[in-house]
């Protein structure tokens, strides 16, 4: 009885670990997806002579890097939390 208690206890740890690192990873993802779209649309703003094109894709570019840096956040909020 006892080593079925102890394997079901090792399973729940190991399960809320699963969780925290599938949570980093995932959030991990997203954060460098966002910094591929910031790098496109600098590229196209750096590409464009239209000002008030350039001027949205850096707009674009800018909330692309906020949204990313969220994501780290989360992603490292979620590491932090791996094990405990």
């Amino acid at each position: 009885m006892k080593k079925l208690i102890l394997a079901l206890a090792i399973v729940l740890a190991g399960g809320a670990s699963i969780a925290q690192t599938t949570e980093a990873v995932k959030e991990s993802g997203k954060a460098v997806a966002e910094k591929a779209k910031e790098g496109k649309e600098n590229v196209q703003a750096a590409a464009t002579s239209d000002p008030k094109k350039k001027a949205t894709h850096k707009a674009k570019a800018k909330a692309h890097k906020a949204k990313a840096l969220k994501h780290d956040a989360k992603a490292k909020a979620a590491g932090e939390q791996i094990g405990k």
